[in-house]
């Protein structure tokens, strides 16, 4: 995921802005007809931002790299996203993968462009056929319109969060910078952190206090949901902090540690194969990806112990995709809904 640490000493402060993160599986011509590239590593990270009647909002657009060669930028990329953008240049495995994907993650609001390749062409009504059987109620457009039209569709399509829910920010980096110390990066995925908060991660349970905070290579006073945010710590555990940590206020009990989940299995649509006792399985929930082995299986109700502490939010708010990497062409198994600790 992208960088947005430069620097963390406050100098200054940035105005709060709306931001809107959206999962894209197209081409790299076709974002950068939406948004300016900003970084790329195994997800490309494009940003639009303007300003209307005085307030600032920004467009995040998201797009994992390597699929289907690799699956999990893909899945990194749901974990934060709250509306989808599909470019269908061709009906294939792959964009059923990716259809399904988006599916279990949740996410209801989004768009498919279809923009077939050169010599190409793409049956709209197929397109139609796919989407509900994803589980996907978007919108379908044939003709690619203007990009301030998809932009201001998007914007549409976003939802305000309230600022009290619990924080949960998922780190996806982490280092050391000389003369600040230990720095996280992760995206806020409910709630608002502020310079000065005392915060705790998890699973270690490592407290520390926020010294600054960046946004968009701004210095803030505080990050709200949706922002990709640098923290830097004061009194952060050394080697405390790893990809797939969360960060969230001291004494929260908002998340609990899974060893064992027990939940309902919704399987996914397209997919044939069946989960059987001793099966090895992946989850990806708030930028972690642990290895599990089903223990039990009891009509939907399956049990599953983790190698390492599975962290998933009491509110309801995580969704835990569940994946087999060999399971080709669908490595979606389908999502686990309501996981308890067992």
């Amino acid at each position: 995921m992208t960088p947005c640490v430069e620097r963390l000493d406050p100098k200054s402060t940035g105005d709060v802005v709306s931001v809107l993160n959206v999962g894209f599986v197209g081409t790299d011509e076709y974002a950068r007809t939406i948004a300016k590239k900003s970084d790329s590593r195994d997800v490309d990270s494009y940003a639009h931002k303007e300003t209307i009647e005085g307030e600032s909002r920004v467009l995040s657009i998201l797009r994992p790299l390597k699929h289907p060669d690799s699956i999990r930028p893909l899945l990194s990329v749901l974990n934060v996203s709250r509306v989808g953008l599909i470019e269908v240049t061709k009906i294939d495995a792959a964009l059923g993968e990716c259809l399904v994907a988006f599916g279990c993650a949740g996410i209801e609001r989004g768009i498919a462009l279809i923009n077939p390749e050169e010599g190409g062409w793409v049956d709209p009504e197929q397109v139609r056929m796919l989407l509900p059987q994803a589980g996907l109620d978007w919108e379908i457009l044939e003709e690619l319109p203007e990009p301030h039209e998809v932009r201001e569709a998007l914007f549409g399509m976003s939802e305000a969060e309230s600022a009290d829910r619990p924080l949960v920010v998922p780190l996806d980096q982490h280092f050391n910078v000389q003369g600040i110390g230990t720095v996280g990066i992760g995206y806020v995925q409910s709630g608002t952190i502020k310079k000065h908060d005392e915060v705790e991660e998890l699973p270690g349970r490592n407290p520390a206090t926020v010294r600054s905070l960046q946004v968009m290579d701004d210095d803030v006073e505080q990050a709200n949901s949706g922002d990709r945010v640098g923290i830097a710590f004061r009194g952060m555990k050394e080697g405390a902090l790893a990809k797939g940590s969360l960060i969230v206020h001291k004494g929260s009990d908002s998340v609990t540690a899974h060893t064992t989940s027990r939940g309902s299995l919704s399987k996914a649509p397209f997919q044939k194969r069946d989960l059987s006792v001793g099966d090895v399985v992946h989850a990806s929930v708030d930028m972690q990806f642990r290895v599990g082995r089903i223990e039990e299986i009891a009509g939907e109700i399956i049990r599953i112990n983790w190698d390492s502490p599975l962290l998933v939010r009491g509110d309801g708010e995580s969704r835990v995709i569940l994946v087999q990497l060999d399971a080709l062409p669908m490595r979606i198994i389908g999502s686990l809904s309501n996981p308890s600790p067992a």
